[in-house]
């Protein structure tokens, strides 16, 4: 990666010891793998701030309402006179472009009214035209055709026509911004030439000013810039001054790893209102194992506490595939030492830890061997098995012969244990983001004495214990409004957890059409309009800012082909268009912004082995099916797949437990299987909770029987491990993943 000198972690270090001819092919693998590592860091990808349009636009609307950098003067024949910046009336006006740089005040003929003109200058600066009534639109026709103004005129259109399609407020701003970038471009209008590295980038002072405080600070506060026509950057680069600037003229920017820490800095210098955003979220979203420590070192080298606190994260609870990188080898001892430490340190055991730090002092054991013994009293030798310890005995010899004393003894010192210092020893994360359970049905074969749960709970902690042993904190939330429910659906949204239709007992007219919304904040519960239709056992996705809920049973013997989206601006239900088959029990998922549905039961209750892409307009595709059949399972989007597993097949007339898993890539429309569960799991929870994938609860359709554990698949590892307990009821109950307030995490 390109980071500016004092950034670079160090020069990798020397193989490890044991390298040899034999170890040929394995080195040449390693190559190649570092190879496409590299062609990875040079992919450039185009990210988009949506909202910096409208940001931009009220900056420039407060510089025009407060006289600030206006430079032209409109006036009319009716005495209007109106204060504007050049570039943003230019930009949808001809007229005022073809006077751009030759007039500081424009008057205009007579058939542009004060009225009229105002509408166009509104429009210009917040993309919309207030009260545009049939009157309003009779008079501003001649206005616009006076000035020029296609795109205003086009708004007049649709509103006589009362065009439904019309375009929205933010796509106007967006025009009006690729407007003035076009000004740019032919050097219209520009009042200002920036020059650094022997180039020259022509702008106007406005959008500067708007677009970055750093300008802001110069133009408006009596600097000897405001009068110069050229200035001079000389502490930035010629590439990353033009990437910029095209960022805050269109809100788009060009950014992959070979770029960003040039960029991240110049727009923090800048204080880019545009590009600023999008660089710090490229480097907190895009972060992986062979990056974490770059982003670690550069927040820390620039003052970033809360992306310095996220790479931190994502090094702790991706321990073990950090430490296998190239980066981590050239980890300095004191931050290696700051990461063992950690009780928040993720692996799958503590032998996995001691392998990490075993790897880090034989990649430069002349020089790391002497710290072995400082660095081994934290690795947490009490929470290994016998097994794993004879592992550990076999390096720790070998190290002291390399020139480490007595290592083992202090090991095996540190391992004869007792059950309090297994306890004090144990590693203990807490989520940054926790998974909840909601509601829930307790299985018994009197259904009088099952139990309905009415109860939220959040994992508060996830504890490693000896050998593979974990453990989960459970915290009860809240409770929910009656009544309690189960086969009900949840779904979150901006933090919210919305909690949809269900049923309250098992009874044919038991299904429920109520909605809830809660908020973890406030911790408080809303009643939402109900859904047009009692179901349960649905799908609930969101896209695009809205709620939508698929299929599901209506009653005990009839299933759903209507689907219904909720907008939680208007709280108001209508329905979308329907699948294309009645269906329940089926799971779901979003990847991309698209919604995918698999499998679930038909009208006949055969289980299915479909897999389709669903529209709210375009209705229903079918891609390639899975290779098992399955219903009452569940499906999560996790690292660019859908991962599947639990539910039922058939069996004859009967069904029986599905324990195959299934892994969907869109980008091929290919299946491939996984580690099978290694339990079944029916109607159980499901959630993806820091990268792994988490079952939870359900039955086992054979016995009946429930489920009360917690499965995790962990990709790193390609296997399932079994982490802990569910709290409560375990059958029908459902999963989320909510922010907490920390008042609730002490």
């Amino acid at each position: 990666m390109a980071m500016s000198g004092s950034l670079h972690l160090l020069p990798r270090g020397l193989k490890p010891i044991g390298s040899s001819a034999e170890d040929k092919v394995e080195t040449d693998g390693k190559e190649r793998k570092e190879e496409e590592e590299e062609e990875e860091e040079e992919c450039i990808r185009i990210f988009r701030n949506e909202e910096y349009p409208a940001e931009l636009f009220c900056t420039l609307l407060e510089f025009r309402e407060s006289g600030v950098l206006t430079d032209l003067t409109l006036r009319t024949a009716d005495g209007g006179s109106f204060e504007v910046h050049a570039p943003v009336m230019a930009a949808v006006s001809s007229l005022v472009k073809d006077h751009l740089d030759t007039v500081s005040e424009l008057s205009l003929g007579p058939g542009v009214s004060r009225t009229g003109l105002a509408a166009v200058v509104d429009f210009a600066y917040t993309g919309k035209i207030a009260g545009m009534t049939e009157e309003i639109v009779a008079e501003l026709r001649a206005v616009v055709e006076a000035l020029g103004a296609p795109r205003v005129l086009d708004l007049c259109r649709q509103t006589e026509e009362s065009t439904k399609g019309s375009s929205s407020t933010c796509d106007q701003r967006l025009g009006n911004l690729l407007a003035i970038a076009e000004l740019r471009g032919e050097w219209l209008g520009c009042d200002v030439v920036l020059e650094t590295g022997g180039k020259c980038f022509h702008a106007h002072r406005v959008i500067l000013a708007a677009a970055f405080d750093y300008f802001r600070g110069m133009f408006m506060s009596g600097m000897r810039e405001v009068s110069q026509s050229r200035v001079p950057l000389l502490s930035l680069g010629a590439q990353e001054l033009s990437a910029l600037l095209s960022c805050a003229y269109s809100g788009s920017l060009a950014l992959g790893w070979g770029n960003v820490f040039e960029l991240t800095p110049a727009a923090l210098q800048l204080q880019a209102g545009a590009a600023l955003p999008l660089c710090l979220g490229f480097l907190q979203c895009e972060m992986d194992a062979h990056s974490c420590l770059d982003v670690a070192a550069f927040a820390e080298a620039y003052g970033l506490a809360e992306l310095g606190e996220q790479a931190e994260d994502f090094v702790l609870r991706n321990f073990q595939e950090v430490g296998q990188t190239p980066k981590f080898q050239d980890l300095s001892p004191e931050r290696l030492r700051h990461y063992l430490a950690q009780d928040s340190l993720c692996a799958t055991s503590e032998l996995a830890v001691f392998r990490v730090l075993v790897s880090w002092i034989q990649a430069v054991p002349e020089g790391r061997l002497g710290l072995a013994g400082e660095l081994m009293k934290l690795v947490r030798f009490p929470l290994m098995t016998f097994r794993e310890f004879r592992e550990v005995r076999a390096v720790t010899i070998t190290l002291e012969q390399q020139g480490s004393a007595e290592l083992y003894q202090a090991a095996l010192k540190e391992f004869g244990f007792t059950t309090d210092s297994v306890h004090k020893h144990c590693r203990v994360r807490q989520p940054p983001c926790t998974l909840v359970l909601v509601g829930g049905d307790q299985l018994a074969p009197d259904f009088g004495r099952r139990q309905i749960s009415c109860d939220l709970w959040f994992i508060n902690a996830l504890r490693s214990s000896t050998g593979l042993v974990k453990e989960i904190e459970w915290r009860q939330l809240s409770a929910m409004p009656p009544p309690a429910r189960f086969r009900h659906g949840v779904v979150v949204l901006n933090n919210r957890l919305y909690m949809l239709g269900g049923s309250h007992f098992y009874g044919k007219s038991d299904t429920l059409r109520s909605a809830y919304r809660y908020d973890p904040i406030e911790d408080s519960w809303q009643r939402l309009v109900d859904m047009q239709e009692p179901r349960n056992y649905s799908s609930v996705l969101v896209r695009d800012g809205l709620i939508y809920v698929l299929g599901g049973d209506r009653d005990t013997e009839h299933n759903l082909d209507s689907v219904e989206c909720y907008n939680p601006t208007t709280d108001c239900w209508r329905f979308a268009r329907p699948l294309d088959q009645t269906l329940s029990g089926q799971a779901a998922a979003t990847w991309a912004g698209e919604m995918y549905v698999s499998g679930g039961f038909n009208c006949r209750y055969q289980c299915l082995v479909s897999l389709f892409h669903y529209h709210p307009e375009r209705g229903t595709t079918y891609l390639a099916p899975m290779s098992q059949e399955r219903a009452e399972h569940v499906m999560e989007a996790m690292g660019g797949r859908l991962y599947v597993a639990g539910g039922v097949r058939a069996q004859g007339e009967f069904y029986t437990d599905q324990l195959a898993c299934e892994t969907y890539d869109p980008s091929t429309d290919l299946w491939n299987g996984f580690s099978p569960l290694p339990l079944p799991h029916v109607n159980a929870a499901s959630a993806v909770l820091e990268g792994r994938f988490y079952v939870l609860g359900g039955y086992c359709q054979e016995d009946y029987s429930e489920s009360t554990l917690v499965h995790r698949y962990d990709p790193l590892t390609s296997r399932w491990e079994n982490v802990g307990k569910t709290p409560g009821p375990n059958t029908d109950i459902r999963a989320a993943v909510l922010q907490l307030p920390s008042r609730l995490r002490q």
